[in-house]
């Protein structure tokens, strides 16, 4: 019974985190946010990933044919691990789901890229943005080696010479800190188990937060970024490569908090939440959730080694 406990919590304790998740942008730079936030939902998904295996190994042992000893389907093993195949067969159908959504998820990544980077080939690369003549607005940072700011000319025409400033050194943050890596590891995560999926809006929400904040120490200007943010969404219906981060997300909810946060003081540096604001519990909260999936996944992964160890023969 123990051992099915472990195996059983890490794929909840995911739920842990949702409280932080919405705090973190309230309490921390959103610098410290990304980062704590996608810590979290890296070490949860892995923990979920690796006791859905140990189910599906544990329920399918019985079964005629499987790879595994013959040793683990004895009776005495059965009775230490009253796992059925029912459950075993269901770990395994939710690890290909996993793993199929893993792969979409790794293909649909490459696919844009490889899109974003056809439109911006016949650009020569050179110090400044590759400027795309386009009359629909829209800006964007393209990961690469080396990685490229793409901005058509009517995004450009909408701004002011201060905002097209704060607009460039936004994409060049994304770039600089490799925000794509953080946001595709949270979606894949969310992938693994999907009470994460909250973490990864929160963490492609804190990435954004994190260059506004990069563009507007950037140019000297905290309103001139704020102008610039809101009137990217004006103009903006949607990025010409979805799929990749655009200046403004033309979504209602996303651009006035960053306006908001924009017209605020600038946010704190500290790596964690003060342990009296409301963040504070929430974190602690995702901390222990997080370092009892850790436990919960080691301990089962322990017992079950030793029990069918000695299960089988040398």
């Amino acid at each position: 019974m123990g051992v099915s406990v472990f195996l059983f919590l890490p794929l909840v304790l995911p739920l842990t985190a949702l409280p932080i998740s919405r705090l973190a942008e309230q309490h921390l730079h959103p610098r410290s946010a990304t980062r704590l936030l996608t810590g979290f939902g890296l070490a949860m998904a892995g923990c979920s990933m690796l006791c859905l295996g140990l189910l599906g190994v544990l329920g399918t042992a019985q079964i005629p044919g499987n790879p595994l000893p013959d040793s683990w389907s004895d009776p005495e093993v059965r009775d230490i691990v009253p796992f059925h195949v029912e459950v075993g067969a269901g770990a395994i159908a939710m690890l290909v789901v996993v793993l199929a959504a893993v792969v979409r998820t790794l293909v649909r990544q490459v696919r844009v890229g490889t899109r974003a980077r056809r439109a911006v080939a016949h650009v020569p690369y050179g110090e400044g943005p590759a400027v795309l003549p386009d009359d629909r607005p829209y800006a964007y940072a393209l990961p690469g080696t080396p990685g490229r700011i793409v901005v058509s000319t009517g995004m450009l025409e909408h701004l002011a010479e201060d905002e097209r400033a704060a607009l460039l050194a936004h994409e060049q943050a994304h770039l600089t800190h490799r925000h794509h890596r953080y946001r595709l590891a949270t979606r894949l995560a969310a992938c693994v188990n999907p009470f994460l999926r909250p973490l990864h809006r929160a963490v492609a929400y804190g990435t954004e937060r994190w260059a506004d904040e990069e563009a507007a120490g950037a140019v000297g200007d905290r309103l001139a970024t704020a102008r610039a943010v809101a009137r990217a969404a004006l103009v903006t219906h949607r990025a010409a490569v979805p799929g990749l981060a655009a200046f403004a997300d033309p979504s209602p909810g996303p651009v006035p908090r960053r306006v908001a946060a924009l017209l605020g003081p600038v946010p704190s540096g500290r790596a964690w939440p003060p342990a009296l604001s409301p963040a504070g519990p929430a974190a602690m909260l995702a901390a222990a959730g997080t370092a009892a999936s850790a436990l919960s996944a080691l301990n089962a992964a322990t017992a079950l080694l030793l029990i069918l160890k000695a299960a089988t023969p040398l």
